[in-house]
């Protein structure tokens, strides 16, 4: 089992920057990769930005050039910059292990002014 524990939403004016974190505890070995997935009010689940091991990285084309995913072996971040009304959700965490997900709570982005 993997526990996934999140912090750093909030609320930021357009333009503004957030740092997500997410600490992985339990078995954390053999962990491939992880990274976040958002759900906006009335929308799928969108997945933001991938960080596998070896170092590989991925990002949805609506974030790249603004967020930034980094990742050691129990924590993954999200900065996230130049932030838009539109990136407003529920950001999840997750992490995946040998074929199971699991899944952070969820933490609240909301930019507005």
């Amino acid at each position: 089992q993997v526990q996934l524990v999140e912090s750093g939403g909030g609320l930021v004016q357009p333009g503004g920057s957030l740092r997500l974190s997410c600490a992985a505890s339990g078995t954390i070995f053999s962990i491939d990769s992880m990274g976040w997935y958002r759900r906006a009010p009335g929308k799928q689940r969108e997945l933001v930005a991938i960080a596998s091991t070896g170092g590989r990285t991925d990002y949805a084309d609506s974030v790249k050039d603004r967020f930034t995913i980094s990742r050691d072996s129990a924590t993954v971040s999200l900065q996230m910059d130049s932030l838009k009304p539109e990136d407003t959700a529920v950001y999840y965490c997750y992490a995946a292990r040998r074929g199971v997900i699991y899944w952070g709570q969820g933490t609240q982005v909301t930019v507005s002014t």
